[in-house]
């Protein structure tokens, strides 16, 4: 598999694509007036303590309080080189009111963005990314990436950082995917590079006042040079010179073997839309997504799950009726997993493949599902498949989604998704005439609406109006209103 990076700057937003072989499978965005907060550590204040939710609320300068749960405080049961022996004391977290009380000063990071009505979440296991490795301050040990499958590997890239950590310094690291076959030389500079950092942290935090950010993570530009290149991606375009040249000074520091893979584009044409890139993010918008064969997948993002339907549409390619569900199903498989990450959808999804009679194809389909999911950076969890053919699964949900980050919800229909129908808006007007007539005194009603519902008025519903007009003794006047919405209307008296 070969990848490709495309990074689009404008004056306000920086883009960041990764393309495999010719398709996009993940946008990042990052606009000026919104930066993403994630890994960022400030020094905040609790603002309140919730004893029966075990959590707390902590005003760190942003417009809403975050959110810090006791399991993601670290147990106060400090060793004397300054980390715990457990993040959690056996596998049992201490009472929220142990951990922190109201007004007290904490050093914490952010673990998800602010998500609609939701504050930001916090932890206080601080974690420091370089390229190589990831250090935590208040933990210890050597942990290995669970996506270093080799064994041999991962045997030596913990017997040689083993040999560069010193027992009388605090802190544990994780070794990263992208340590797989990297130097004793490379890890040890990684090491000192984050334990110079750290003591750089310590002492800002120290003389930071709370509710300001101590560290801010690197640029979208750069962090995606961090934490998304590996060795399958064969090149990175960015389509800004003083951005390039940034990017380029990262490699050659932190990731030289990098450095003859980043080229600036010049090209008259953008990026994007050299490869694509556009079409597909207005396509990752549409509520329906086409499948080859011709059926299709329609996906549904609400506040509490994503829901995904796989329909068959106009695909008949197979013998038997069974046969042609299970080729649905499988090709469903593979896009769901690319829209999930393109789309950026996390929390709780339920997938709803077609009815498959036999046992066997619903194994299958589900193994398809988790091979496509397998190359995912984001955690997720599959259940099985249910004899309806209904799939759970959990996504994590870290920054929101590509929706709610391009897009709002609707002005005339509230986010609801629908509006009323010219006939049910006349009934109402109707209903609202008899209202009012009841109550006041008026010489004559006048109706403004769309001129949709004028229309309808003035012709299927000529009749039931006349009705009314000999109802109510007045005469009723009809006006058409250029701004007014299907579903809005007014009733008045003169």
């Amino acid at each position: 598999m070969t990848a490709d990076i495309l990074v689009n700057v404008s004056p306000r937003e920086v883009r960041a694509a990764l393309v495999e072989n010719g398709v996009l499978q993940e946008i990042f965005l990052e606009r000026a007036n919104r930066r993403g907060l994630i890994s960022n550590i400030y020094k905040g204040r609790v603002s309140r303590v919730l004893p029966g939710m075990q959590a707390a609320f902590v005003d760190i300068g942003l417009e809403r309080t975050a959110f810090l749960h006791a399991s993601d405080i670290v147990h106060p049961a400090i060793g004397e080189n300054g980390h715990p022996d457990m993040p959690v004391d056996e596998g049992r977290s201490a009472d929220i009111q142990s951990l922190v009380s109201e007004g007290g000063e904490i050093l914490v990071q952010v673990l998800k963005d602010p998500l609609g009505t939701k504050g930001a979440r916090l932890t206080t296991f601080i974690t420091i990314p370089s390229r190589y490795l990831v250090y935590m301050p208040k933990g210890r040990g050597i942990g290995i990436s669970a996506r270093i499958e080799d064994e041999a590997e991962r045997h030596r890239l913990r017997e040689t950082a083993k040999l560069f950590l010193r027992s009388d310094e605090p802190g544990g690291y994780i070794v990263r995917t992208a340590a797989e076959g990297a130097t004793p030389e490379a890890l040890r500079a990684d090491m000192l590079f984050l334990q110079k950092l750290w003591a750089m942290l310590s002492e800002k935090a120290a003389q930071t006042r709370p509710g300001n950010l101590v560290h801010e993570d690197l640029p979208l530009a750069i962090r995606v040079m961090r934490d998304v290149v590996s060795s399958g991606v064969a090149r990175v375009s960015v389509d800004h010179p003083q951005t390039g040249r940034r990017m380029l000074e990262f490699a050659r520091t932190f990731m030289p073997d990098m450095l003859d893979r980043i080229e600036i584009y010049a090209g008259e044409r953008p990026i994007f839309d050299l490869y694509g890139v556009e079409e597909e993010i207005q396509k990752s918008l549409e509520r329906k997504v086409p499948l080859k064969s011709g059926g299709y997948l329609i996906l549904d993002q609400t506040e509490s799950m994503t829901t995904i339907d796989v329909n068959t549409g106009a695909y008949v390619g197979h013998r038997t009726l069974e046969e042609t569900i299970f080729r649905t199903n499988l090709e469903a498989a593979v896009a769901i997993a690319r829209q999930l990450r393109l789309r950026n959808l996390g929390g709780i999804i339920i997938v709803d493949f077609i009815d498959m009679e036999e046992e066997e194809h619903r194994k299958q389909v589900l193994q398809a599902l988790e091979k496509a999911l397998s190359s995912d950076q984001a955690r997720n969890q599959i259940s099985f498949v249910s004899p309806l053919g209904l799939v759970e699964m959990t996504r994590k949900r870290t920054r929101e989604s590509l929706e709610h980050m391009l897009c709002t919800a609707c002005p005339t229909c509230e986010g609801r998704g629908f509006v009323k129908t010219v006939e049910t808006v006349c009934y109402e007007i109707f209903r609202e005439i008899l209202r009012q007539s009841r109550q006041f005194q008026f010489q004559e009603l006048m109706v403004l609406a769309h001129q949709d519902v004028i229309e309808r008025l003035l012709d299927e519903e000529s009749a039931a109006l006349a009705e009314l007009e000999v109802h109510t003794g007045k005469p009723i006047r009809l006006q058409t209103e250029a701004l007014y919405q299907q579903d809005q209307y007014d009733v008045v008296l003169m």
